[in-house]
């Protein structure tokens, strides 16, 4: 069965003058981006059958997103390019004191409607991932979204998979917004990952294992809360356990969840609902550990996408 990616296709431009702001940045590095198209990259690149359902622009960039998903094999029926929209980009510089100057400047990404998703059959699906965070601001992608989610619960046998991808600067007047999406989400899914600083924004507490508690409680889905080098907390069955990273040299961690959800799904692609639902505890540790591998070699490269290029199965042996 193939994994079908949701969400917003975009370029990054990357402030490549350290500690420089946007207004004063000369040099930026270009880079394809968003959170599900990274996710359908690196699951492509472990061997997986997915497809990346998106909008971009009628342009060399909406192109550019376009060919280096097919390069990766990911399926692109569904990546769709507006005439009338510019595809999305997201200009980031890293300050001196860590704080990111962000300017999303939105396009295309956010065009993609609810009418175009319900097109898309769903007999050969087995996985549905929500991805991104873009897909919660006002637009036509925000009913797609709500659209495709009710349309996959309807189907009874597809593997829900949810990832926020929190971004403060997206919602830097309306929090709350944002998180009473995600519970939407989190409450109807099977599996969703969250950083710890997520999971600590929508449970409205400060700490990881409170955090844990309240989406035990809340949630019936299996979840993850990724760690950094500290690993990543497991929660299954009404316990949480945490499963060890193993150690790399960092280089970027841009892409690093993204490559995490993408090895969990691929780990979980050739099994029915049914099948996922009955895994055991070993069963769900193995494959987080080998998650947590995949997530940890992308960080030795500079780039996700650049990463994505040397990923394979064969990190899982």
């Amino acid at each position: 069965m193939k994994i079908l990616c949701i969400g917003e296709a975009l370029i990054d431009m990357i402030c490549t003058d350290k500690g420089s702001s946007l207004s004063n940045g000369q040099h930026f590095l270009k880079k394809p981006g968003g959170a599900p198209t990274n996710v359908a990259a690196a699951i492509a690149a472990l061997g997986g059958q997915v497809e990346l359902a998106a909008k971009v622009g009628n342009d060399p960039f909406g192109k550019q997103l376009i060919d280096v998903m097919q390069e990766f094999g990911v399926s692109t029926r569904w990546m769709l390019q507006d005439p009338q929209a510019f595809t999305t980009f997201a200009f980031v510089s890293l300050m001196e004191d860590g704080e990111r100057d962000f300017v999303f400047n939105r396009g295309a990404d956010g065009m993609l409607t609810r009418d175009e998703t319900e097109a898309i059959p769903l007999d050969d699906i087995g996985i549905i991932h929500f991805g991104s965070a873009t897909g919660f601001l006002p637009g036509p992608l925000q009913a797609a979204y709500q659209g495709m989610l009710q349309k996959a619960l309807l189907q009874n046998n597809i593997f829900i998979s949810f990832d926020p991808n929190y971004r403060h600067l997206l919602f830097p007047n309306d929090t709350q917004t944002f998180i009473d999406q995600s519970w939407n989400f989190l409450q109807s899914c099977h599996f969703f990952k969250l950083s710890d600083e997520e999971a600590m924004l929508i449970t409205g507490t400060y700490a990881v294992a409170d955090a844990a508690a309240v989406l035990l409680e809340k949630t019936n889905a299996v979840f993850t809360i990724t760690l950094g080098k500290e690993g990543t907390l497991l929660g299954y069955k009404g316990n949480t356990y945490t499963i060890a990273s193993i150690a790399v040299k960092p280089v970027d961690t841009t892409g690093a969840g993204d490559a995490f959800v993408g090895a969990v799904l691929y780990q979980l692609h050739n099994k029915t609902l049914n099948d996922i639902i009955q895994l055991s505890l070993p069963d769900w540790k193995q494959v987080i550990h080998n998650a947590n591998k995949a997530g940890a070699r992308t960080c030795e490269y500079l780039g996700a996408m650049e990463a994505f290029k040397h990923l394979s199965s064969a990190i899982f042996d």
